[in-house]
């Protein structure tokens, strides 16, 4: 296990989402907003991040919470790279607001995925972090890497990390549970 180093410079950039936002309707009774939770989500362009993201605004999510959308990537000087991340936040973004009403804040992290993702964790202190896996065993977890491994050690919050129904095996919940 790897410990994080201190001095490493840590780059990110803000997605500005204000043309997207509505904000949540008032509590009736007391004329103001309920507390809410923060809850970070990685997100990057496969299937497993968009049914851990369906599933945490579906299952998860509060009217107060806000929704932190984290997306690393190798390097933020890639415009390609870039756009098509701050793409695939925005529609995510969107979706969030539509669906369940919750804040949602993004920023495109850069670096090692899972090194980055544990320092956004770090700085917001979440409720909870989701991600999504691609339900490999533990064993081809630890050998070819996994940022849903290192996370689920390193990070300071409760990560729930989801597996996509088409790769849980059958009889079992959708928690990657690394034990098994």
């Amino acid at each position: 296990m790897e410990t994080l180093e201190e001095d490493v410079e840590y780059n990110w950039s803000d997605v500005d989402l204000s043309p997207l936002e509505r904000k949540p309707e008032l509590h009736k009774e007391t004329r103001e907003r309920r507390r809410g939770r923060d809850i970070v989500i990685a997100v990057d362009h496969g299937p497993e991040s968009k049914y851990a993201f369906d599933w945490a605004i579906v299952h998860l999510c509060r009217l107060a919470d806000t929704l932190h959308l984290v997306h690393a990537v190798s390097n933020l000087k890639n415009e390609v790279l870039y756009s098509a991340a701050e793409a695939r936040i925005e529609k995510l973004a969107v979706e969030a607001i539509n669906v369940a009403m919750v804040e949602t804040k993004a920023r495109i992290v850069e670096g090692d995925a899972g090194k980055a993702i544990c320092k956004e964790v770090d700085r917001l202190k979440p409720a909870a972090l989701v991600m999504g896996t691609r339900g490999r065993t533990y064993l081809q977890s630890v050998f070819q890497g996994s940022v849903s491994e290192y996370c689920h050690h390193n990070c300071k919050a409760t990560a729930i990390i989801i597996v996509p129904g088409q790769y849980a095996k059958a009889g079992k919940e959708a928690f990657y549970d690394p034990v098994d």
